[in-house]
């Protein structure tokens, strides 16, 4: 397995932001926590048992025990720092469950399954905890998330040092992230992508607001070199004569996948066999048939 991802920076990010806690600043996760809690209120079934897995503030938990189908909230993070609301809690690094096989009947996971260097191993235990018939949903910030950022700080590095590191994370496309779900062994798969455009005065808000969402340079293969003022000055001249508005403001652009996927049941719909339908496609759109040459005629 790549080591992708510094997992002891991660946790120091993620502990620093609870610590210097600017709400403003959270407002993707409270929109990941209002969406994955509209998809729940429209579920026709009562979940007895949820778990949160490394929701940060807890708002998550919170908005789905709001929508009625949700009994008990069990969250899980990486520090009892992050025991903000009142839902217990359970310690847990981001890659490891601490849950018992087929335990609880709804898990949701809110931006935080980009950070795994072990996705796949990671959904599989997702998928273990869940009793038969139990609903997985996660948001996953994916391709296109930060892609003006990640241009401007390559382009401004290329240009000040004639080489690039890579300074901002790689996102899952959303095709493979429905392909892991399949991998896992999750039924019923689902993935959507919606895409959120925030608009900065320049880099540098936008850059506090990365470090405030806990999500600073992770990656295990960063650069180690401090980046000076020099650097930030031409970045976000850089991004500014790309990526701004008439207004002079700057766009930031976050894609988050929506994905869902149910731990299997013999109650589920499968589909039908090849071959085993009982009325033709042409007799059911009432429309004549047209059979194709063979090859050679």
């Amino acid at each position: 397995m790549d080591i992708v991802f510094d997992a002891a920076l991660i946790e120091q990010n993620r502990k620093r932001a609870l610590r210097s806690r600017d709400d403003k600043a959270l407002f993707l996760l409270d929109i990941a926590a209002e969406e994955i809690a509209d998809r729940i209120a429209i579920v026709e079934r009562h979940f007895d048992s949820a778990v949160e897995l490394h929701g940060a503030t807890g708002i998550t938990a919170q908005r789905i025990k709001e929508t009625g189908k949700v009994g008990t909230v069990t969250r899980v993070d990486i520090d009892a720092a992050f025991a903000t609301t009142n839902e217990p809690l359970e310690i847990a690094p981001i890659e490891h469950l601490p849950l018992a096989p087929a335990s609880t009947n709804l898990i949701v996971s809110p931006l935080s399954l980009h950070l795994t260097n072990d996705t796949p191993g990671t959904l599989i235990q997702i998928r273990r905890a869940l009793k038969p018939d139990g609903l997985f949903m996660a948001a996953i910030p994916g391709a296109g998330t930060l892609q003006e950022l990640r241009d401007v700080l390559l382009s401004t590095e290329a240009e000040l040092s004639g080489g690039a590191s890579p300074r901002v994370i790689p996102f899952a496309d959303v095709r493979d992230v429905g392909a892991l779900l399949q991998r896992a062994g999750f039924a019923l798969p689902v993935t959507d992508t919606e895409t959120y455009t925030v608009r900065y005065d320049s880099i540098l808000p936008l850059m506090r607001d990365l470090r405030a969402m806990g999500m600073s340079n992770p990656l295990a293969g960063r650069s180690r070199k401090p980046l000076n003022r020099r650097f930030f000055m031409r970045a976000a001249e850089l991004y500014a004569e790309k990526y701004s508005d008439p207004d002079g403001r700057i766009r930031a652009t976050f894609s988050i996948i929506y994905v869902s996927g149910w731990a299997p049941h013999e109650s589920q719909q499968k589909p039908l066999k090849p071959g085993s339908a009982k009325v033709r496609l042409a007799d059911a759109l009432k429309t004549a048939e047209i059979k194709l040459p063979s090859r050679g005629e």
